[in-house]
């Protein structure tokens, strides 16, 4: 396995990129608001929330929505949800000839159920066959003029893994890169992320390998890279709240161990700033609801008395939002969390299946009623 480069650039198809980080794309999250906070403070790949083929084909008035990036945005990022060959095929070629997009990934790793049991996400690496005709379709309909890459996970348990063979199908069919959740479907987001199966794939593919799953922190990614030898990070949930965790990943990449450790009156100036471009984004009503599932992740260690946080997570206005975090005591950032998981942590579960989705892995037949408006990642 090569040694760690620090600070070597990443690059995907005609990308690069001078900081090896990719910000997930995750469900109601990773809209333009928070791409540019996080953006603000360090370079790499920040994608948008996933977008489905069909609604992007259809032209669904919020698809279209979710799709605009703010002008500062270079590369635009995009993920995209697709079982049907065919439509993922128009959906790409739609974005390439409109000019919506510098890069496309495509979602084989999202494990919730209303997805798998219709055979999508992390279902649909099973029928290899379908894989194929996916992935051909989608660089097929790229031209050369935009990479396609493709996020996926070890398998659907540990019974049925198919990470190996899709990164072989992925390299075959023109795939830049491929980015490797180190766990299962049917883990979702509980127990540890298996690394080992990263460095599996990295030596299996020339393409570009990704590594996901519990980075935490900086040391956390620098520490997966050395592991597996990966090429570059992908931060989900570590960054929910931090924004600044991507400026501790770039002054890692560069060789530094400065981190950034606010205190909670610079917390809450971020999270006007946040609230404040959700607003000019969705309007005042809906900015400020979507803001509020955020609150817990930026609040997370300090000592914000219980009472206080759920009143700030039903604040009805940006300016009942700034007086309650006006009234919040400065304090240090809290040290303890450092390093502890955020976001969602669900425990492993049965994954919920297509009846006969596992009786032919070379099946070509495309699931019926899977392509859905459903989100994951």
């Amino acid at each position: 396995m090569a040694a760690l480069t620090i600070g070597r650039p990443l690059r995907i198809g005609a990308l690069t990129l001078d900081s090896p980080v990719v910000l997930a794309p995750m469900a109601g999250i990773t809209n333009a608001a928070f791409r540019q906070i996080c953006r603000e403070y360090g370079g790499g790949l920040y994608v948008c929330e996933m977008i489905t083929s069909r609604a992007l084909v259809e032209r669904n008035e919020r698809t279209m929505r979710m799709i605009r990036f703010a002008p500062s945005e270079s590369p635009r990022s995009l993920q995209l949800y697709g079982v049907d060959p065919v439509v993922v095929g128009e959906a790409i070629r739609m974005l390439v000839a409109e000019d919506r997009a510098d890069h496309v990934d495509l979602n084989f790793g999202c494990p919730v159920p209303k997805v798998t049991r219709r055979g999508g996400g992390a279902a649909l690496p099973y029928r290899r066959g379908l894989l194929r005709d996916i992935l051909r379709a989608a660089v097929r309909a790229a031209e050369g003029r935009i990479p396609v890459t493709m996020k996926m996970r070890i398998g659907i348990d540990s019974t049925y893994t198919t990470f190996l063979d899709a990164g072989r199908i992925a390299e075959g069919e023109g795939i830049a890169a491929v980015a490797l959740h180190g766990r299962t479907a049917a883990q979702m987001y509980g127990g540890h992320a298996d690394w080992s199966a990263i460095t599996t794939l990295k030596c299996t593919v020339d393409i570009p390998v990704l590594g996901n799953g519990d980075i935490w922190e900086a040391a956390d990614a620098l520490r997966m890279m050395a592991e597996t030898g990966c090429d570059g990070v992908v931060i989900g949930r570590g960054c929910l709240g931090r924004p600044w965790l991507f400026g501790d990943l770039a002054a890692a990449f560069a060789g530094s161990q400065a981190r950034r450790l606010p205190r909670l009156r610079e917390v809450t100036g971020v999270m006007l700033r946040h609230a404040s471009m959700l607003i000019e984004i969705m309007g005042a009503d809906r900015g400020i609801r979507d803001f509020r599932k955020h609150v817990g992740w930026y609040l997370k260690g300090f000592s914000v008395g219980g009472p206080l946080r759920a009143a700030l997570s039903c604040v009805d206005s940006f300016s009942e939002l700034d007086e309650r975090l006006g009234a919040l005591p400065d304090e240090h950032f809290p040290t303890a969390i450092l390093g502890t998981p955020r976001g969602r942590g669900t425990g492993a579960r049965h994954v919920v299946l297509p009846e006969g989705w596992l009786a032919d892995p070379t099946s070509r037949a495309v699931p019926f009623g899977a392509e859905l408006d459903a989100s994951g990642g």
